[in-house]
């Protein structure tokens, strides 16, 4: 679409564990572990609405490279062997305007599913109730 926001710089912060873009004189930073919560793979989102797959102990995780997508996207590399995500300049641009809110929905999502903030956060989860 011509209307699709294309980033003019996007930066990888290795020691914050930000990704920073810029869409034209306007820069955002998303943290690498919102990216990895809110990845547009099928492992995360599912194949459909109900489907989704809450991700947890993704606080420390980094990514270790960055792969173009033609000429519109982006697929970057978790250190926790996360690759199959392809981020579209469309859906980056809209984690940058929404960050604060798809944030916040993901610290509630975590907290209905019975974690805390920081326990949904540090650990992923090791039992399962049957």
């Amino acid at each position: 679409m011509s209307d699709t926001p294309i980033p003019t710089a996007i930066t990888l912060h290795k020691a914050s564990r930000t990704l920073e873009l810029a869409f034209g004189d306007q820069s955002y930073t998303l943290s690498f572990e919102m990216l990895r919560v809110l990845s547009p793979s099928a492992e995360v989102r599912g194949h459909g609405p109900g489907q989704e797959t809450l991700q947890t102990g993704k606080r420390l995780v980094e990514i270790t490279s960055i792969e173009p997508v033609g000429h519109y996207a982006i697929r970057p590399v978790f250190s926790d062997g996360h690759d199959s995500g392809i981020y579209s300049w469309d859906l980056l641009h809209r984690f940058c305007i929404n960050r604060d809110q798809l944030w916040r929905q993901y610290i509630q999502a975590l907290e209905n599913a019975g974690f805390t903030e920081e326990s949904g956060r540090d650990k992923p989860m090791t039992t399962r109730s049957s």
